[in-house]
């Protein structure tokens, strides 16, 4: 039965041409046919240039352009698609978008950290937002599963670079395999997450799914067909978001709508 996924992502993709068209292409090879994905990023003007890391590697920058992430996810349910797909490593909202809507919400951190788990015992990550390292361990520790992680490390590479990778590559890679390969060595990862969605989705598109004996996560793929898996699960069994306590509990909507309206988050528009 066919689907819609709603994606979103935290860089403003009509300032990233060739970053889009490669996950649109990357997403018709590992999605069903019938799946239909809807792209989306930040509003255009977000930021002050194509890198949102100089914002979000900041909290209270992260909390407020995390705003468009619930403004997109109630449009999502709005407009009648299956799921919603936060394409993002650090999954901003993640949490309070899923009190608000009833579709499946699908966070790319969260989903990938755990799926790391089934592939090996220790996974580590690979990043070019540095200063987003306390946030990620902070989630992690919260998902229970710091105990496995190996480490959080600097990829030794930059947002500049990944983009003018996806022109020529080589250098990119390399350096990747080698930031891998000294992780692996140093800190035991046996399995490893590429940091930023660019950089992932740049190693899946040059077919780079190991370094040596380790598996590389593919990010994008792991949420977009998680949203697949969950819109079959709540279609088959009709499973959905925990409505229970602090973190789950469904606020009355007209609320909302006039909390939205009091700090102008109704005026984000997708």
């Amino acid at each position: 039965m066919a689907m819609r996924i709603w994606h979103q992502s935290f860089t403003v993709l009509e300032d990233l041409p060739p970053y889009a068209d490669a996950m649109k292409k990357h997403a018709k090879k590992i999605l069903r046919p019938d799946t239909e994905v809807s792209w989306h990023g930040q509003l255009k003007g977000t930021y002050p240039g194509n890198y949102p890391g100089d914002d979000i590697g900041y909290g209270y920058l992260y909390g407020m352009h995390g705003n468009q992430w619930v403004a997109a996810g109630l449009t999502a349910e709005r407009e009648k698609y299956d799921a919603y797909a936060l394409c993002t490593l650090p999954n901003p909202m993640l949490r309070e978008v899923r009190s608000l809507i009833s579709i499946p919400a699908i966070g790319l951190g969260e989903t990938t950290f755990q799926i790391a788990t089934t592939l090996g015992q220790r996974f580590g990550i690979l990043l070019f937002i540095n200063r987003m390292i306390p946030l990620y361990r902070s989630q992690i520790e919260a998902y229970g599963l710091s105990s496995r992680l190996a480490a959080i490390r600097a990829s030794g590479l930059t947002f500049k670079d990944v983009l003018g990778g996806y022109s020529d590559p080589k250098a990119v890679i390399e350096k990747f395999q080698e930031s891998a390969r000294a992780m692996i060595r140093d800190d035991g990862a046996d399995v490893i997450i590429p940091g930023e969605v660019p950089l992932s989705m740049l190693l899946a598109q040059n077919g780079i799914n190991r370094v040596d004996d380790v598996p590389i996560m593919d990010t994008l793929a792991c949420s977009l067909k998680m949203a697949e898996l969950m819109v079959d699960l709540q279609r088959a069994t009709g499973i959905k978001h925990s409505r229970h306590g602090f973190f789950n509990s469904v606020p009355n909507p007209e609320r909302v709508a006039e909390v939205g309206r009091f700090y102008g988050v109704d005026k984000l528009k997708f």
